[in-house]
């Protein structure tokens, strides 16, 4: 099947826009893989202290010719999607040994987790701890002692921060290697339900706690598909995972094959054998079509929509929301997995997964087949699944047709003709919205707005009992500037609340939302924010909205508003505690939300 003609369209155009940043950044590649494996052109003293501690390796690092690989990690045992990754290097160092080459940790980069931040103060450092995962990453690698890099990281801006940093040393090969999912638990629906009658309260604390125990309950990723489940989405599609291995619990032995395979792979794929492939060759234009077209096939987080947009342009590569939103006018919608369905990630990759949804998109023309992978050229690695065959690992083609059709469909047979994410623009600006788990008969909201600043206020507001009709709530100065753009996902079930008693509700901010977010309709990454001037910081309560999901419009009704002055606000309560006053450079620094929202400029 040949490619979509629009998909070629839209690739064609974002390499004409890029071609001048992009061929700067691969001159500086060559330029740096041109210098030869790097620990050679250190010192003897400078060799002694980076072989100091390698005990059995020290040898070999010092003397041999063979590969030596870094980790880059993300562990913590607070976070349960990265708790599995503290084995790994004693694994991926063994089976390196086993294989002539030598591996070290390069470092570790931090971790946090929205789950816990939400709707607290640390939540305004979540989007900024992106860019200093990318720079972590970058001190990591910066000791200039590896022939090729494995990357551990699963979370939400964990992969993105990594892929940036990784992108940086372009000239190595890289292969992300996966945590994966913790069995399933408590329902989302049914955990989302008992939240609801929180908020409403009609039950309490304990029996909210007993709720979230048993949905969140082990070690692995969160089981719906938010943010983190996208990211393990995206190096699929992008060719940075091994295929089929998103989505394999931890503990499973299958599970621990694949890492040994992913950390040989990269090693093999260095300069010092046949088959040097580095990342910056992996991450090209089409790869990143490619990741577009996975996020809207599986209606995937809005988050990505500022993520992509900051890894493409660390290589090079300039995206913008209209490419997004042409591209899902194009791709069907091929997932339902909660919070877009009542099935987790578990469900999903026992339907058929990943490989089963390549394998339709390749086969209607929806992806680039023709890009250079972890698991060899061309994309179609990723419609197979591993296996263990005599305790080795093996590969085998995936299912060709979908194991449950109630979570995944052909592309002929989509449970619709677009994809999840949409562009509004209008008065107010450029927003996005995540519409395949908003139902029709929402998609469109007409109301008055209610103007906050703070989502503490939306909450107070709620509980006094002050939304008795139709509202659009507008929540503004939430952007980079102001405050580091936090997710607002606390207020979904109030807001959830307000949809089920009938009123038309949205929310509109220039802010963000969890991946996990859903049924409301919520305009976010409003551009340009408050903070800035933009017209958002006009509106005021009264004033009526119109946000047409379907027709991608947020238009302001009400006449004479841009002729107002703007309003202000004072942050500085948000820029202490919590980490808070560490950050004033980054909220100085910080780009727009539609631009990667990002400290490292242009």
């Amino acid at each position: 099947m040949s490619v979509n003609q629009i998909l070629n369209k839209i690739t064609k155009r974002i390499v004409e826009r890029s071609q001048d940043r992009r061929a700067a950044y691969l001159e500086r590649m060559r330029a740096a893989q041109s210098k030869g494996p790097s620990r050679g052109h250190l010192s003897c003293s400078g060799q002694a202290h980076a072989f100091a501690a390698a005990g059995p390796d020290q040898n070999a690092l010092a003397t041999g010719t063979q590969g030596n690989l870094g980790i880059v990690t993300a562990y913590n045992d607070m976070l349960s999607a990265h708790q599995p990754f503290e084995r790994y290097p004693t694994l991926i160092r063994d089976a390196i040994r086993a294989n002539g080459g030598t591996a070290q940790v390069a470092g570790g980069v931090p971790a946090m987790c929205d789950g816990v931040t939400q709707g607290e103060a640390g939540m305004e450092l979540s989007l900024f701890s992106r860019d200093v995962i990318a720079m972590a990453t970058g001190v990591a690698l910066s000791h200039n002692t590896f022939d090729a890099a494995v990357f551990l990281g699963v979370c939400d801006k964990i992969v993105p921060g990594l892929v940036i940093g990784a992108q940086v040393f372009g000239h190595l090969p890289s292969v992300f290697i996966p945590a994966g999912p913790m069995t399933s638990g408590l329902a989302n629906e049914e955990k989302a339900k008992v939240r609801q009658k929180f908020a409403a309260g009609e039950v309490g604390r304990e029996e909210l706690m007993a709720a979230e125990m048993a949905a969140y309950h082990g070690p692995g990723t969160c089981t719906f598909y938010g943010t983190a489940n996208t990211n393990q989405m995206l190096m699929e599609f992008m060719g940075l995972h091994l295929p089929s291995s998103s989505f394999i619990n931890p503990g499973a032995e299958v599970r621990d094959a694949l890492t040994v395979e992913a950390a040989k792979r990269a090693l093999s794929m260095s300069a010092l054998g046949n088959n040097y492939t580095p990342v910056c060759d992996v991450l090209d234009e089409k790869a990143f079509v490619n990741g577009m077209v996975g996020l809207m096939a599986t209606g995937g987080s809005t988050n990505l929509l500022i993520h992509l947009i900051a890894m493409a342009r660390a290589g090079g590569i300039i995206l913008d929301w209209q490419d997004f939103s042409e591209v899902s006018d194009i791709v069907p919608l091929l997932a339902r997995v909660y919070p877009n369905g009542l099935a987790d990630v578990n469900h999903f990759h026992a339907a058929g997964g990943l490989g089963y949804m390549i394998r339709e998109l390749l086969g209607a023309g929806l992806l680039h087949p023709d890009t250079k992978t972890a698991a060899g050229e061309g994309l179609h690695n990723y419609t197979q699944e591993p296996f263990l065959e005599d305790g080795a690992l093996a590969w085998r083609e995936g299912t060709d047709v979908s194991l449950n059709t109630g979570i995944l469909r052909p592309a002929s047979e989509a449970f619709a003709t677009s994809g999840g994410l949409k562009r509004l623009s209008g008065k107010l600006g450029t927003s996005v919205i995540k519409i395949s788990a908003v139902a029709p008969e929402h998609q469109l909201v007409e109301a008055p707005i209610r103007v906050f600043h703070d989502q503490d206020e939306v909450k107070a507001a709620f509980k006094a009992g002050e939304f008795t009709g139709d509202t659009i709530v507008v929540v503004r100065f939430q952007g980079p500037k102001a405050n580091g753009m936090p997710e607002l996902h606390s207020l979904t079930p109030m807001l959830g609340i307000l949809q089920g008693r009938g009123f038309k509700v949205a929310l509109v901010t220039d802010g963000r939302m969890s991946g996990a977010s859903g049924k409301v309709p919520a305009a976010i990454h409003v551009s340009p924010e408050a903070l800035d001037g933009g017209p958002i910081a006009y509106l005021q309560d009264g004033d009526v909205l119109r946000l047409d999901a379907a027709a991608g419009t947020l238009e302001i009704l009400t006449e004479g508003v841009l002729d107002r002055e703007a309003v202000t606000a004072d942050m500085s309560h948000n820029h202490f505690g919590t980490g808070r006053e560490l950050f004033a450079p980054f909220r100085n620094a910080v780009g727009t939300a539609d631009t990667g929202a990002s400290v490292f400029g242009d």
